[in-house]
């Protein structure tokens, strides 16, 4: 049997039509199937390869940690230093009251943990999230997503959420002394790249605070330079009470992490204790690698290559097929008219060497979110497949 043939055997699907390209290898911002043809990465592992593939700092510290330990105690209980200086590097980049840091496996867990945390701390329950919102697939994290097609099938899910209009000032009178937080992405990635605007989420994080209510800012695709900036909050001149973080953070490998003052965060240490735990989260491996890409991205001056690349982008794609292109630093949204436009197009691109597809609640948008040190070259190389694509 073939790869492709066991792959669809014996490998838990999530559509009735993977796309079941066989990638052998990946490099900076290309990809190569197992026929050897190359493809330029769109997508970056969904706004997770920032620094690239296969970054040699990165793979350099993975084989450093590999030769002291692996997995050796759960999260928490011993002093490791691939945690302990990830979390003192992240926190010398992120405003003083983002100074305790706790590791997971992935951003969904990463919310859980989050959520947890509102609920201990504030001895509330309701949680409030925006509709069209995404934060992963585990039943708290569904409970808060943002559309009731994927929600439906697996209730009963949390009780007490309350779903609002995102960047509406509505919105915001329904937070009240009884919300124990208002979980939102600072951008919404699923729904199109869609912005707030700055004075909703100054007014946002101002009702939070006058209501007691912690502020729990997604920024699991956001971060790591995406947005132009480090943390997509800085655009908007506030600090989140809770950070979530995941995708690049790893630099390639399984990571997430929910960031909070420290005294927040020793709310899990009783009643009861051991309030949260997990056994591989935090995983050295994963920290060696996630510290050694994060260290690459801030010495190699990426973040600063962004805004210049964003502008070639939306220069180059211009056809009469496309409605709009709504983007955020090296996070865009390609508009058609449907679906079935779109789809078309992301399958003559794939043929033709390009890898891109589309979002959750915007499936008429193409997904461009490639790892940041694409190059000006393959960005022209790539807008003039999706400009061919088009005119085919």
């Amino acid at each position: 049997m073939t790869q492709r043939e066991l792959f669809l055997r014996h490998i838990g699907q999530t559509s009735a039509a993977p796309l079941t390209l066989e990638i052998v290898k990946a490099d900076c911002a290309t990809l190569y199937d197992a026929a050897g043809k190359e493809y330029i990465d769109l997508i970056g592992g969904i706004s997770v390869a920032n620094i690239g593939h296969r970054h040699p700092k990165v793979i350099e510290a993975i084989q450093k940690q590999l030769d002291a330990y692996l997995h050796i105690m759960v999260y928490g209980e011993f002093v490791e230093a691939p945690q302990v200086q990830y979390a003192k590097l992240l926190t010398e980049y992120l405003p003083s009251a983002l100074n305790a840091v706790y590791f997971t496996n992935s951003g969904a867990e990463a919310v859980e943990g989050a959520m947890k945390l509102a609920k201990r701390v504030t001895n509330r329950t309701q949680i409030i999230a925006f509709n069209h919102s995404y934060h992963g697939s585990t039943q708290g994290a569904l409970s808060i997503i943002g559309d009731e097609y994927w929600r439906n099938a697996f209730r009963p899910l949390l009780p007490d959420v309350l779903h609002l209009e995102y960047n509406s000032f509505a919105s915001i009178n329904e937070i009240t002394a009884q919300t124990a937080c208002v979980i939102t992405e600072t951008v919404q990635a699923e729904a199109g790249i869609l912005v707030p605007t700055k004075e909703w989420m100054l007014a946002l994080r101002k009702k939070c605070t006058e209501t007691g209510t912690l502020l729990i800012l997604d920024e699991i695709q956001a971060g790591f330079g995406r947005t132009g900036k480090l943390w997509g909050f800085e655009h908007f001149d506030i600090v989140p009470d809770v950070l979530l973080l995941g995708k690049a953070l790893g630099g390639g490998m399984p990571l997430g992490a929910f960031i909070a003052d420290k005294k927040l965060m020793d709310a899990f240490t009783d009643n009861p204790v051991l309030g949260h735990i997990t056994t591989f989260g935090g995983h050295p491996v994963c920290c060696a690698a996630g510290m050694a890409g994060m260290k690459a991205l801030l010495e190699e001056g990426w973040i600063g290559t962004v805004k210049g690349k964003e502008e070639l982008f939306t220069s180059l794609l211009v056809h009469p097929k496309i409605k709009a292109v709504r983007s955020f630093g090296l996070w865009m949204a390609v508009e058609f008219d449907s679906f079935e436009t779109n789809k078309k197009l992301i399958d003559k691109c794939i043929e033709a060497g390009v890898l891109t597809d589309w979002f959750l609640f915007a499936s008429d948008c193409l997904r461009i979110s490639p790892p940041l040190i694409i190059s000006e070259e393959q960005i022209e190389k790539a807008c003039e497949i999706i400009v061919k694509a088009c005119n085919d």
